[in-house]
């Protein structure tokens, strides 16, 4: 009667640890006329996206604001992108696994 009938284990979920991108030795520099990097913290419309979305911290999310919308004043950078327009590079959101 002591049949090895325990129950399946269901999988733990491992959630990854969220660092910020400008933090840290190896962070990236937050700078105004780095376009390129700043536009990967934009949506596709020109919005910027969400720090809950970026993992960016919020002292970086505000110093990133400031150095977009600074961008953006000196013609930098458009406040609003065009459906056609061609964007930068996103921003790689691969290690966030299935939802």
């Amino acid at each position: 009667m002591s049949a090895d009938t325990t129950a399946p284990q269901k999988k733990t979920f491992f959630k990854r640890k969220k660092s910020c991108p400008f933090s840290g030795p190896n962070g990236i520099a937050i700078d105004w006329k780095d376009v390129r990097t700043l536009g990967k913290f934009l949506s596709e419309r020109g919005k910027m996206t969400p720090s809950r979305i970026t993992n960016v911290s919020m002292k970086k999310q505000r110093e990133l604001a400031k150095a977009i919308k600074r961008a953006r004043f000196m013609a930098l950078m458009p406040y609003v992108r065009a459906e056609g327009e061609s964007r930068p590079e996103r921003f790689d959101r691969s290690d966030r696994g299935d939802r």
